[in-house]
């Protein structure tokens, strides 16, 4: 998948992975009860990013991410220093 954002310096542009639906006994969750989950995958990178690189999924800091929905897709940009590891 490619970005139509192009990050900045040390920002990646990622797309969060969906949230789970239905608890590991099988329960359904409304979606109200869902939790946002800190799991994204990378598709763009600024010159800056040294750690990682597109098509690797990140844990990020939850609230330190920018949201952006272009053509229906959500997009986060988050700073590199919020990545908390790689999955």
């Amino acid at each position: 998948m490619s970005s139509p954002i192009k990050p900045l310096g040390d920002r990646v542009v990622a797309v969060r992975e969906e949230a789970a639906t239905k608890t590991a006994s099988g329960l359904y969750l409304p979606d109200n009860a869902k939790e946002k989950p800190v799991l994204a995958k990378v598709v763009a990178t600024g010159k800056d990013v040294k750690n990682v690189k597109a098509g690797e999924k990140i844990l990020y800091k939850e609230y330190s991410t920018t949201e952006i929905k272009i053509d229906g897709v959500e997009y986060l940009i988050v700073k590199e220093e919020d990545i908390l590891g790689t999955v």
